[in-house]
């Protein structure tokens, strides 16, 4: 049972990491005319799994972005990505924290530290 959560929570932590880096792409690429944004997404994937009644797989998923390009035929919008990235960043913090909590439960139950 703690292999199962330590596997989603580093499932979580790969679509995170994911996300990471296609927001930081499309920031890089702000300014390049015609550079069309990517998304990223995991969560609605790992709930399906979750949710199975037997084994299942979640994917992490890029995808170009479906915003209307600006004129020069850019669609990043530099607000939203930076929003995306504070979320990211969220995201990321809680899950590393989930998978360090569960490392020392494991830790612990074997006979190690609980801290």
């Amino acid at each position: 049972m703690p292999g199962d959560i330590v596997d989603v929570l580093q499932f979580a932590i790969d679509g995170v990491s994911t996300s990471q880096n296609t927001i930081a792409n499309n920031l890089a690429n702000a300014e390049t005319p015609g550079f069309t944004a990517s998304e990223t997404t995991f969560q609605s994937s790992l709930d399906q799994a979750l949710s199975a009644s037997g084994p299942a797989t979640a994917k992490v998923t890029t995808t170009p972005s479906t915003a209307a390009p600006a004129s020069n035929g850019n669609n990043v919008s530099t607000s939203d990505e930076l929003l995306a990235a504070e979320k990211a960043t969220l995201q990321f913090q809680t899950v590393s924290e989930s998978l360090n909590a569960q490392f020392r439960l494991i830790a612990g139950a074997s006979g190690g530290s609980y801290s």
